[in-house]
């Protein structure tokens, strides 16, 4: 009876913990509470949001972290890239707007007016990024980008609980172990005092219920050491604040805020039109610069409204151009931003609480329906002894 225990506890766990996770997707009968989605990919939007408002209010704050970008740099490493952009837009527009003055331009007076508008390029390169840098809150929204993609990519969301708390999870399954034995060798002392039938089924869902709830309150509790006797003992997920620290802080540096995930955000997220704005303001303000001198003439030539249309084309033409031409920036930016030792850093200043909303989320509203499944599978169990038992 202590080793069928034993067994009843672990394998709780086991289902209690892949529970939390598998499946992604609802499997059953659709319209009705027959079947299962894991507990953590059906509430993706509710766990995303509080995982990702701790980390937007306590662990990076976004004007902070883009400063650390230097325009100047960033223009640099763009160079190549954006010159050849320049290069194709301005052909392209040339040919759109003014395609018979365009076609009379010798070749050398083509490539003149080219050189001239990619010396200017940088500039507008570095005032952008200052624009973006210091009003970033304007047009990047951090935590929608992140609640995007954890909900977008249920299976990333389970890595960064499972990976984050991968030892916890282990000591929850071992805990059943260990925990059962012990109610086993209680359980045998009643049986061998009463036989009674009821026995091995109560013991067993009491079994699964209690070493569930006993797992899931020592990961988190005590928050701060306490003494026993002889022992210092502390909830296992507070224990390891820095390990998980590191872990936590690579997973979000590597597959949440990237500077891809940033750039789509920035282009396709709730305050994308102010990104458009300011692209728009300095591709129109460039033009005008290069044509200060005859713009009347290009005015008279293209026609007023030709002209409008032609800036508005180049800054969308500029925006379309963006992922292709950024992608060379991504090393640099990653280095600089600096994401995964910020996290690390301010993780360490976390009050208790504040610290344990990484992961208590994933279990604190549905954890009661996990140890009820334990307690009905160590019920079953229990009956499928009495049954070989007696007959």
């Amino acid at each position: 009876m202590p080793f069928i225990a034993a067994v009843i506890g672990y394998v709780t766990k086991r289902v209690a913990i892949e529970m939390m996770y598998r499946p992604l997707e609802f499997t059953g009968v659709k319209g009705t509470f027959i079947g299962w989605q894991g507990v953590i990919p059906r509430n993706a939007h509710r766990m995303a949001g509080v995982a990702m408002e701790l980390l937007t209010t306590n662990l990076i704050r976004p004007k902070e972290i883009f400063a650390r970008l230097d325009p100047e740099r960033v223009a640099e490493e763009l160079r190549e890239p954006l010159l050849r952009a320049v290069e194709d837009v301005t052909r392209e527009l040339m040919a759109e707007y003014q395609p018979q003055l365009w076609e009379m331009l010798p070749s050398g007076a083509q490539e003149r007016l080219i050189r001239q508008v990619q010396a200017d390029a940088p500039r507008v390169v570095e005032n952008l990024m200052r624009q973006i840098a210091g009003n970033i809150e304007e047009v990047l929204d951090v935590r929608d980008m992140a609640v995007r993609n954890l909900v977008r990519d249920k299976a990333l969301l389970n890595r960064l609980i499972r990976d984050t708390a991968q030892p916890e999870m282990r000591f929850i399954a071992h805990s059943g172990i260990y925990f059962g034995f012990v109610l086993g060798l209680v359980q045998l002392g009643a049986w061998a005092l009463t036989h009674s039938p009821w026995i091995m089924p109560i013991f067993g869902g009491l079994t699964g219920w209690l070493t569930d709830w006993l797992a899931l309150k020592m990961i988190f509790f005590p928050r701060e050491p306490k003494r026993f006797l002889f022992l210092t003992w502390q909830g296992m997920f507070q224990r390891r604040r820095m390990e998980v620290a590191r872990d936590y802080g690579d997973m979000i540096a590597r597959e949440v805020l990237t500077v891809q995930n940033v750039l789509e955000a920035v282009l396709t997220g709730p305050k994308s039109d102010k990104l458009f704005l300011l692209v728009q303001r300095e591709v129109q303000r460039a033009i005008d610069t290069q044509v200060s001198l005859v713009k009347p003439l290009v005015v008279l030539t293209v026609g007023s409204r030709r002209y409008q249309e032609m800036k508005k084309r180049a800054a969308a033409r500029a925006i379309e151009l963006l992922p292709t031409t950024v992608k060379h920036v991504e090393d640099y930016a990653s280095n600089a931003l600096d994401v995964r030792n910020t996290i690390i850093t301010q993780m360490q200043q976390l009050t208790p609480i504040q610290y344990e909303g990484l992961l208590r989320p994933a279990f604190r509203q549905d954890e009661w329906k996990l140890i009820a499944v334990g307690a009905v599978i160590g019920f079953l169990v229990g009956e499928l002894q009495v049954l070989l038992l007696l007959h």
